[in-house]
């Protein structure tokens, strides 16, 4: 893969993994309520479900746009339409969001499992990621390609989220943040229906 394709993957993966939603409240809550370790658990964990989630993506696009192209032009712009659908969402947040999420009492263990089953447990990923990757992945592509589409997803899911339960950590951070939740919300919005359109226009050259 050339690196100028391969930064235009990293950068719609750190789109994907910086939108609001329960990711994001969860690392949250198990970051102020364990500090760092708990958030950090629950980043990694996190990441493993986003990358089981990519590798079935990849298995199965190159033999979709194969067999069933038509089929696989539908589900794209379905992808599309969530990620237009996840803009508009943020947009309307306000300053309100994935940024309220209240303090819980937790563990490690607790912040890694429940990691690993939001992301599991939320088959919305499979549309996520067909609309990001589609853009990406050819019939023809070698497994190493693939590999590092997988890897890639992963380690920007789980270095956003750490980066997350870090900062966090820090008292000072979460009201900055807060006090700016409404203009990270438009920029998010904004950027994710780009991304949308930019799905809807073809594969990126």
């Amino acid at each position: 893969m050339p690196f100028s394709l391969w930064l235009s993957l990293a950068a719609v993966c750190a789109m994907g993994a910086m939108s609001p939603g329960p990711s994001l409240a969860l690392v949250l809550r198990h970051t102020l309520g364990g500090g760092r370790l708990p958030g950090v658990a629950a980043a990694l964990a996190h990441a493993l479900g986003v990358g089981f989630y990519a590798l079935l993506t990849v298995w199965g696009l190159g033999a979709l746009i194969v067999r069933f192209p038509m089929l696989f032009q539908a589900i794209t712009w379905g992808g599309a339409a969530y990620l237009a659908w996840l803009g508009i969402k943020a947009l309307r947040a306000g300053r309100g969001g994935a940024l309220d999420a209240a303090a819980m009492v937790t563990s490690r263990r607790q912040a890694a499992r429940e990691g690993m089953l939001v992301a599991l447990g939320n088959p919305k990923l499979i549309l996520f990621f067909i609309a990001l990757l589609s853009q990406f992945v050819t019939p023809d592509m070698s497994l190493a390609a693939k590999a590092l589409v997988v890897l890639t997803a992963m380690v920007i899911d789980g270095g956003w989220y750490v980066l997350v339960a870090v900062g966090l950590s820090h008292s000072r951070v979460l009201p900055w943040l807060q006090a700016r939740a409404h203009w990270l919300n438009r920029i998010t919005g904004v950027l994710l229906l780009a991304l949308a359109l930019r799905v809807v226009a073809g594969p990126i050259a």
